[in-house]
């Protein structure tokens, strides 16, 4: 079935659509833990589910480049890429680690742009616009791979650092690079001093200026509601949401980048709300993840193995140098670094090319430019290669990891071992009002919280209970503060981690996050 129209959409087309998006929802929960403990790239199973059910598998779905559903996806998926990685980002890393990011964005991210667009210009023959814009495709990495691989506990804080300070700023330096390099390769591209003043003025002031502005008054909005009114942390994370959007379709109006909208947004709420950034961390980076991969889904029914059709030695000779290029760029840019031969290396190569890729060179598709479907066909072939190299050395670490930490004896404070915390030490830590449980003991519920005053009453009646400070690692890791005696678990790895702890059946497990 090919889909051609939102218009011309039936019945049937749309149940098929609604039944492919529920199949991805139901597969990504199922095999959540399996593959983040395989570390099989979780892209690689919804290409391959579009595989299946594309045109060379079971027939049932198929887009092309020219499928309205596509662009709109696409479109709402570049826009969470920009959003999530501004949000997520933690401004005080960055500016505790301004020289690691100046090296990572410039020298780092620019070289490998303009290695990977002279590599395309002398291999593949595309003109100069073509090449630098496949070269600043090339150059983003994509957070989704990298999630599962930063998630590892014997990754070395450097390498996390790095990578996140990469995966997340990266797009927004290479992004302006693509808008500008289309340009030139439309029909009638920008002739006069003020034809390229409207350009510049709706790249670098429309854009980033309405997603300030719908960022700014996003936040003092919610402010004033969460002061008076009072809102759920969920609905916190949808309203982020609903900032993205709207600050795109904001930007879009006055013919700025509703792209670059989105992300300054993001970096609005990460500056100015830090609870709503953790709010939409701890429910909305799933929705968005979830609409990445049914994206996949979408590209592996047949457009991205469409690369595999123009096969030729230059492509693969191409190919390769594309993901040798960044290891070379990333390697002399950190020089001079402070870090270990070991962490230098993993920065490096770790380096996945991916969603990111993928959405940025539909920009030019999306625009009518003719080049629009070579490019997407070229980096459609090095994307497959980087999910197969890089996942499959993501997926070798994580099983080393598991190894690892599977030969070592679990690991219990001193002061955990000795005696629970005492009601005098949580005063200390706790904020007032109450600390969160999540156990329940046979039918009979325990409340959702509990005052210090209930703690207290718990432990004379000789209750064995251990305090659990479960923030969520940005909070945990920029505040000095911590309850003594108190089990640090990361609310990521709760479960695998309190079976480590070999802590108690009977035990009450109170956590606190704020």
């Amino acid at each position: 079935m090919g889909v051609t129209g939102l218009s011309e959409l039936s019945t049937e087309s749309l149940v098929t659509i609604l039944a492919l998006v529920g199949s991805v929802i139901i597969i990504a929960a199922l095999l959540s833990g399996l593959i983040e403990r395989s570390g099989f790239p979780q892209i690689a199973v919804f290409l391959l589910m579009g595989a299946i059910i594309g045109p060379a598998g079971l027939g049932v779905f198929d887009v092309t480049l020219t499928s309205p559903i596509l662009h709109i996806v696409a479109t709402l998926s570049l826009v969470l890429v920009l959003f999530t990685d501004a949000i997520a980002l933690d401004l005080e890393e960055v500016r505790r680690s301004s020289r690691l990011t100046l090296l990572i964005l410039g020298p780092g991210t620019l070289l490998t742009a303009a290695l990977v667009a002279l590599l395309a210009w002398a291999f593949l023959h595309l003109s100069i616009p073509a090449s630098i814009l496949i070269g600043a495709a090339l150059a983003s990495t994509d957070p989704v791979l990298l999630r599962g691989f930063l998630r590892l506990g014997n990754v070395p804080s450097n390498v996390k650092q790095g990578l996140r300070l990469e995966s997340g700023l990266n797009d927004i330096v290479l992004l302006p690079i693509v808008l500008v390099a289309m340009t030139f390769l439309q029909e009638k591209a920008p002739q006069t001093a003020s034809e390229w003043a409207r350009i510049a003025l709706d790249l670098f002031v429309l854009g980033p200026g309405a997603g300030i502005l719908i960022g700014v008054c996003g936040v003092a909005t919610m402010a004033v509601i969460r002061r008076n009114i009072g809102i759920r942390r969920e609905y916190e994370s949808l309203y982020s949401l609903g900032i993205a959007f709207t600050a795109y379709a904001a930007a879009e109006a006055v013919h700025g980048s509703g792209f670059l909208a989105a992300f300054a947004a993001g970096f609005v709420i990460a500056a100015l709300d830090v609870e709503m950034c953790d709010c939409f961390l701890e429910y909305g980076e799933t929705t968005a993840e979830l609409t990445l991969l049914f994206t996949f889904v979408l590209f592996g029914t047949s457009l991205i193995w469409s690369g595999l059709t123009i096969l030729s030695l230059p492509l693969i000779l191409f190919t390769i140098c594309a993901l040798l290029v960044r290891p070379f760029s990333l390697l002399l840019s950190l020089v001079r670094e402070r870090m270990t031969r070991k962490e230098r290396l993993l920065i490096s190569w770790f380096g996945p090319r991916g969603l990111s890729s993928l959405l940025l060179v539909l920009l030019p598709v999306f625009s009518g430019i003719s080049a629009g479907e070579q490019l997407f066909e070229i980096t459609s072939v090095v994307v497959l290669l980087s999910i197969l190299v890089h996942g499959g050395s993501s997926s070798f670490i994580v099983r080393r990891n598991s190894h690892t930490r599977d030969t070592q004896p679990p690991h219990v404070p001193e002061e955990a071992s000795e005696q629970p915390a005492s009601t005098k030490q949580v005063v200390e830590f706790m904020p007032r009002e109450q600390a969160q449980i999540a156990m329940k003991r046979g039918k009979q519920a325990i409340p959702d919280r509990l005052t210090l005053d209930e703690i207290q009453r718990l432990q004379k009646h000789g209750k064995n209970i251990y305090l659990i400070d479960a923030r969520k690692t940005r909070s945990y890791e920029k505040s000095d503060v911590r309850a003594k005696g108190s089990l640090r678990i990361d609310p990521d790895h709760a479960v695998e981690q309190v079976r480590q702890l070999n802590l108690p059946l009977t035990a009450w497990l109170i956590p606190y996050c704020t």
